[in-house]
């Protein structure tokens, strides 16, 4: 197959790239190194000819819901608009789990992404799953104040970026399936446990302090309104076995 895949450059996007290759399969990576803007939609249209299925995991920073917003329909409908044209078959978005039970700042964005790819004519599945192991880190670092560091109450249930995207090109070896089962990690965690232990692991300096902040994403999320549903496909890497991954690449090489 030749599989598009959009944000493939980010956490999750470049081991599904990764996963992509591994399986034989022809892979563009949509970015703007390859003359692709998502948000312009410029170079869309030649990139995708001869598509099979595209991945999107494409991201923004932010928790502004309008920019989030903004940015997740802008770039689903230029998608879907170029696929179209080109004759895509099946298209492909990862989402979060729990986004309609706290459609607040961000998630607002991915649900508002849900429903355009919902509302497109480009055949689909969305595929939700669970904050990934890599998550602490990205709060251990931009979550830092004067040398402190702040951990957010949150509970979870994280799984690996690598197992998100090989799930992503099974999804889309297949046919377009709409709403699959949310993915999961193994077993629920407390973030500001897992930060910790990230900071532990791999030596990180300066206390950590456990807040719990002013946003109402977050507030989901801390009391539990986000985790996965009984039905959920579950990972297998733990966040312990992950942290201990990070451990081994930190020390320094004699």
């Amino acid at each position: 197959m030749r599989i598009a895949i959009a944000g493939g450059t980010g956490t999750v996007g470049r081991h599904t790239v990764d996963a992509a290759r591994e399986r034989g399969h022809d892979v563009v990576v949509l970015t703007r190194g390859n003359g692709v803007d998502l948000v312009s939609g410029d170079g869309l249209a030649d990139t995708l000819r001869g598509v099979d299925a595209v991945i999107d995991v494409s991201n923004l920073n932010s928790l502004s819901a309008k920019k989030s917003t903004a940015f997740f329909t802008t770039v689903t409908r230029n998608l879907l608009a170029a696929e179209q044209a080109a004759g895509v078959r099946h298209h492909v978005a990862l989402s979060i789990v729990g986004i309609d039970r706290a459609p607040f700042d961000y998630y607002a964005g991915k649900l508002a992404q849900e429903q355009a790819v919902e509302a497109g004519d480009v055949p689909w599945t969305i595929q939700r799953a669970m904050q990934f192991h890599e998550f602490a880190g990205q709060l251990l670092k931009g979550l830092r104040i004067a040398g402190v560091h702040l951990a957010p109450r949150i509970r979870t249930q994280p799984i690996a970026a690598w197992e998100v995207g090989e799930r992503l090109i099974a999804l889309a070896e297949g046919q377009p399936a709409g709403h699959v089962p949310d993915l999961a990690g193994p077993r629920q965690e407390r973030l500001e446990d897992m930060i910790r232990r990230l900071a532990h692991a791999t030596g990180v300096k300066g206390p950590i302090i456990t807040v719990s902040l002013p946003i109402k994403q977050f507030g989901a999320m801390k009391r539990g309104e986000t985790l996965p549903n009984p039905d959920a496909i579950l990972g297998r890497q733990t966040f312990d076995e992950w942290v201990a991954e990070q451990a081994r690449s930190a020390q320094p090489t004699r």
